[in-house]
C-alpha cells in the first residue's frame, strides 16, 4: 500500500503548490481525456450530477448523494480534499473505497500513466488530482471487488474552479454551482464575475443548471452562459426558496436544524416542510435546498425518488469539519472557513447555535488567503486567539505573519503556538468546562486539530 501512495503523492499536486494561474498550461482537459480513453472510457456511459461553487459543493455533493442512495440508486461521491485517507474521496453509497480496493485501482492505472509519463508529448504527465479523478471513475464503473456492483450514479465534486477541472469531462444530468464569492483569486480571477465564470465551465449545452449564486455579478454570468448555451436555469430565490430554523445551545444536546423548501421547479406546487439537516447553519440550509432542487430536476427527467428519501438523505449527510462539533465540556468546534464568506458563516452559526462563558479561537491558514478580512471579522468574536501552523501542507502561512497581521488590526489577547499539537495543549490547559474552542482558518488546520482532540479529548467534567 506505501508504494501505491508514493505513487500517488510523487504526482504534480496543485492542493499542496498551486500554480500560478488557472490556464490551459497547467490544467488540461486534452489530458484527463486521454488518460480516460486510455482506460475505456469509463465516466462516457455514467449518469452524473456535476457540483461546482466556492462554498458548499462538498455539503451539497454528500447531500445529493445521501438523497440518491436512500431512493435506492446506487450512487458513487467524488470529493476533495481527504482529512484523513485519500480513499475518502471516492465514496459509494456514504462507504468510502477501502485501502485493498484503492491499491487495485493504483495497479489497473498506474501503467498507463506510466506510459504517458514516458511520451514526449506537450501536454506532460497526468497530475494528482487527475490521476485521483481516474480512479474514481474506475471504481464507480469497473470496481476491483467483484461482488461489487457499478455504481448507477455518480456526483462529481469539481476541485477547482470548473472550466479547466479534470472533472469536467464527465457527461451530467444536471449541473450545479453553489455559492459563489472570493477565493483562489490567483488562480481564478479577482471578481465574482471572473470566477464565476470559471465555475459555469462546467455547463454543458442543453444540460439543466441549478444555481445557489445569488450575488447579482455571478447571477449574471451564469445566465448568459445558460443562454449561450441553451440550458434551463433554476435558481434560488427565483424557481425555489427555503426557511430555515437553527438549533438552539448544541453544547447541551444534539439536534437537527429544520428547513422548508418550497416552490421546487418544474413542480410549482411541490415543497417539503419541516425537513432535518444534520448540517447546522443557514449556508447548509442553503446548499439543502440547492440539492433538493437538483433531486428534483433529476425526478423531472424520470428518476424515483420518493420524499422519503429527500427527508432520510438530509437527516443523515455528514461534512466532517463543516461546523463539526468535537465535543461539548468544553464545546470544541472545527471548521474549513479559510475565506471570508466562510467564516462569516461560521460566525453565524457559533451566534445562533452555542453559548459560551469565553471563547478561544485556533488560527492558521493558507497562503493568497485573505487574512486581514477573516482575522477582522473573528476578532471582534473570541476572547483569546491562538495563531499556529498547520504541518500537512507546505503553503501554511508562519504563525508569527498572522500575529503581525493581527497587530496591524490591533487585535490583542494572542499566541503563537509553532504546531496543532502545541495550540491544542494550549486550550487543554486554559479553556473551562463552559467555555467555547473553535479551529478555523484551513481545511489542513481542521483536519489536524480534529485527529489531536480525538486523541487528546478534554478529561470528563
Amino acid at each position: 500500500m506505501e508504494e501505491a501512495l508514493a505513487f500517488l503523492y510523487g504526482r504534480i499536486d496543485y492542493e499542496r503548490t498551486p500554480p500560478a494561474g488557472y490556464s490551459s498550461r497547467d490544467f488540461k482537459l486534452d489530458r484527463m481525456q486521454r488518460l480516460l480513453a486510455r482506460l475505456g472510457t469509463p465516466y462516457e456511459n455514467l449518469p452524473a450530477v456535476h457540483v461546482a461553487g466556492t462554498k458548499g459543493k462538498g455539503s451539497t455533493a454528500v447531500m445529493v448523494g445521501a438523497i440518491l442512495s436512500r431512493a435506492g440508486y446506487r450512487t458513487g461521491v467524488f470529493s476533495s480534499p481527504h482529512l484523513d485517507r485519500v480513499e475518502e474521496r471516492i465514496a459509494v453509497d456514504g462507504q468510502p473505497c477501502t485501502p485493498e480496493e484503492l491499491l487495485g485501482l493504483v495497479e489497473r492505472v498506474r501503467p498507463v500513466v506510466a506510459a504517458m509519463d514516458r511520451e514526449s508529448s506537450p501536454l506532460g504527465g497526468p497530475t494528482y488530482f487527475e490521476v485521483i479523478t481516474a480512479l474514481a471513475f474506475e471504481h464507480f464503473v469497473r470496481p476491483t471487488d467483484s461482488r461489487s456492483p457499478p455504481v448507477v450514479a455518480a456526483v462529481l465534486e469539481v476541485g477547482l474552479g470548473g472550466r479547466l477541472d479534470s472533472t469536467n469531462v464527465c457527461r451530467p444530468r444536471v449541473a450545479v454551482i453553489t455559492s459563489i464569492s472570493l477565493d483562489h483569486t490567483r488562480q481564478l480571477g479577482s471578481t465574482l464575475e471572473s470566477i464565476a465564470a470559471e465555475k459555469a465551465g462546467i455547463i454543458k449545452p442543453g444540460v439543466p443548471v441549478v444555481s445557489g449564486a445569488t450575488a447579482p455579478e455571478a447571477r449574471a454570468v451564469i445566465r448568459r452562459v445558460c443562454r449561450e448555451r441553451g440550458c434551463r436555469l433554476i435558481e434560488l430565490g427565483v424557481d425555489f426558496d427555503f426557511h430555515y430554523r437553527p438549533p438552539r445551545r448544541l453544547e447541551a444536546a444534539d439536534q437537527p436544524a429544520t428547513l422548508d423548501v418550497w416552490n421546487l421547479v418544474p413542480e410549482p406546487s411541490c415543497g417539503y416542510k419541516d425537513l432535518s439537516l444534520r448540517l447546522a447553519g443557514r449556508h447548509q440550509a442553503a446548499n439543502a435546498a440547492v440539492a433538493v432542487a437538483a433531486v428534483a430536476e433529476l425526478r423531472r427527467q424520470g428518476w424515483e425518488i420518493p420524499e422519503s428519501a429527500v427527508r432520510g438523505g438530509l437527516a443523515e449527510a455528514a461534512c466532517p469539519v463543516r461546523i463539526e462539533l468535537l465535543a461539548r465540556r468544553p464545546a470544541v468546534v472545527v471548521d474549513a472557513a479559510h475565506n471570508v464568506a466562510s467564516v462569516e458563516a461560521l460566525l453565524e452559526v457559533l451566534g445562533e447555535s452555542f453559548s459560551a462563558h469565553r471563547r478561544l479561537l485556533i488560527f492558521a491558514t493558507t497562503r493568497e488567503k485573505d487574512v486581514p478580512g477573516m482575522l477582522s471579522r473573528l476578532g471582534r468574536h473570541f476572547d483569546e486567539i491562538l495563531f499556529t501552523r498547520y504541518l500537512s501542507n507546505p503553503r501554511a502561512v508562519p504563525p508569527e505573519e498572522l500575529e503581525a497581521v493581527a497587530a496591524e488590526l490591533r487585535l490583542d489577547r494572542v499566541r503563537v503556538c509553532g504546531d496543532p499539537a502545541t495550540a491544542w495543549s494550549t486550550v487543554l490547559s486554559t479553556a473551562g468546562p463552559d467555555d467555547l474552542v473553535c479551529a478555523t482558518g484551513s481545511f489542513f488546520l481542521a483536519a489536524e486539530i480534529r485527529s489531536e482532540c480525538r486523541s487528546r479529548p478534554f478529561p470528563p467534567c
